[in-house]
């Protein structure tokens, strides 16, 4: 029988208390970290949200097809849009993974999700599954998804050490997550971003990397208005 060294040990046992920390923090959080950022999607009107996602002047929607590019999508992927909206992304996604991959359209909008299923219909995607999401969960199976992407959505997480913990599950081995948000900084950024973004990018950054996973890289050089970072999955915790 081999005997178990004591570094190793310690640092099984250092992982399993960081990890159940982490559960335990993302169990109890039971106060939304911004109350009220969701109201206006409880009924949207997709139409009315397409002219305003879908617009030049929309930075995301502008660089599109450079952020497409970046996020290094490969047939076969099964990806994950959370926070979908109109489907601008979703649909785009779609193409890069192929008909043998999938784009999981995750919301808490029914009405986002129906406009993406009809949109999607029309243009012959059939590889866009829309899920129904919670403020506390992606609702995603576990171990299903390569890839979560979030873009202009992690600062509407009202409960976001749940559904991080959520995705994380979610995630296979060496899943990544790709976040872009607006930049908030005091003194640079709009008035309207001060106050409707909770917390600027170091603070979102220690969140995830909390969560297990761990910062990639950063693309500085595709965006202004807003960062572009990616994280990959850990089997740790507050690495």
């Amino acid at each position: 029988m081999k005997t178990v060294k004591p570094h190793i040990l310690a640092a099984f046992t250092g992982l399993a208390v960081a990890q159940s920390l982490f559960a335990s923090a993302a169990f109890c959080q039971e106060k939304s970290v911004k109350p009220g950022i969701n109201d206006s999607f409880l009924k949207p009107n997709p139409d009315e949200y397409v002219e305003r996602f879908e617009i030049e002047s929309r930075e995301v929607f502008a660089q599109r097809e450079e952020i497409v590019k970046a996020c290094r999508i490969e047939k076969g992927m099964v990806l994950a849009d959370i926070g979908a909206g109109t489907g601008l992304f979703t649909r785009l996604f779609a193409k890069e993974v192929g008909e043998n991959g999938k784009v999981l359209a995750v919301d808490i909008a029914e009405n986002f999700l129906e406009h993406i299923k009809i949109t999607s219909r029309s243009l012959g995607l059939k590889n866009i599954e829309p899920v129904l999401c919670t403020p506390d969960s992606t609702n995603l199976p576990q171990s299903s998804i390569d890839l979560a992407y979030i873009c202009d959505t992690y600062h509407h997480f009202e409960f976001p050490l749940k559904t991080l913990a959520s995705l994380h599950q979610a995630l296979k081995p060496n899943g990544r997550v790709i976040l872009i948000d607006f930049k908030r900084i005091k003194g640079e950024s709009s008035e309207w971003t001060m106050n409707h973004v909770r917390a600027g990018q170091e603070v979102f950054e220690e969140e995830i990397i909390a969560a297990g996973f761990r910062k990639v890289r950063e693309h500085k050089d595709k965006l202004k208005e807003n960062y572009f970072v990616e994280f990959e999955k850990t089997d740790s915790v507050n690495n």
